[in-house]
């Protein structure tokens, strides 16, 4: 008798034992299938939030580099005379003469309806010819890619006006003494190059020049108007004068990248969460009309007589 209730209870030990194990790999699998199922749910958010983050920043990079123009182009200026002259005595027939390109890249360097300042920058020796010369004028054409000479609009006058400008300029002056001192002070770098007698000159061509949009800049005409005047070298500077919009992506490059970032993920993250819960809420309106559909079909069938 003691025998088969020490039997009775060995097994009732071991199907408790079995229960338990059974509920504690239940609980092991579920477990495992949830955190499974919250893993590709993490996953699957963050590859959405990369998407949109990548989406958004490819939409900001494109308005930026789409809207903003060049904010800053150089180009050396080389002069040259016309050689063809009617009289064997003379070589130079006329005054220095330079056609800077307003093209890169087979494109305009000048934007529709941005304002540039235009700077002609020359490297002068400090000669006696130039010491001479005194003031001297420079004059600037700018010409479409027919030839044709260029015409802007006047924002205030609502008139047309050519688009040149002449401007004066002169070298900086030094007494004979101040040059003899200098030289006195500078003969080192000067007898070793490290220094140049030498001035540089900025003259300011266009304040605020706006390009024509049905007749784009593409060639600049430079003309210095004194056949004396002697020049090292010389670089055409254009700057953007920004304003507005422009002005702030510009000067607050980061500010405003994290701003349009921020707005277009704002803005996706709205359509996306629009798109899910109009995708959950025609589930249940599908499955009503599904059902809606089988009964119906179900309850016309004719019974026979």
């Amino acid at each position: 008798m003691d025998r088969a209730n020490g039997v009775q209870s060995g097994d009732e030990l071991f199907m408790l034992f079995g229960a338990f194990l059974a509920r504690l790999r239940d609980a092991a699998v579920g477990a495992m299938s949830r955190a499974s199922q919250r893993l590709l749910q993490g996953v699957v958010a963050f590859s959405v939030l990369a998407l949109l983050l990548w989406i958004s920043a490819f939409l900001y990079g494109s308005f930026y580099f789409s809207y903003m123009p060049l904010a800053a182009y150089s180009t050396p200026v080389y002069y040259y005379y016309r050689s063809d002259c009617d009289s064997p005595n003379s070589f130079m027939c006329s005054y220095p003469v330079a056609n800077v390109s307003l093209m890169k890249n087979n494109k305009p360097v000048l934007t529709f309806g941005q304002a540039y300042q235009m700077t002609l920058q020359l490297d002068m020796p400090e000669s006696e010819t130039n010491q001479e010369l005194g003031m001297f004028m420079i004059r600037t054409t700018c010409f479409a890619r027919d030839g044709a000479q260029v015409v802007m609009s006047a924002r205030a006058a609502r008139q047309l006006l050519p688009a040149s400008s002449s401007r004066f300029s002169m070298l900086r002056y030094k007494s004979n003494l101040l040059r003899t001192l200098s030289t006195l002070l500078f003969f080192p770098m000067l007898m070793s190059g490290a220094a140049e007698q030498k001035q540089v000159l900025a003259v300011e061509l266009f304040s605020d020049y706006t390009d024509d949009p049905y007749s784009p800049s593409a060639t600049a005409l430079i003309e210095i108007l004194s056949s004396k005047v002697q020049i090292y070298s010389s670089h055409l500077y254009i700057h953007a004068r920004f304003s507005g919009v422009r002005y702030f992506l510009f000067n607050f490059p980061l500010l405003s990248a994290v701003v349009g970032m921020s707005s277009n993920l704002i803005f996706l993250c709205v359509l996306v969460v629009f798109s899910y819960m109009r995708l959950l809420l025609g589930r249940p309106v599908r499955a009503q009309i599904n059902t809606a559909g089988r009964l119906g079909n179900g309850g016309n069938h004719d019974t026979p007589t």
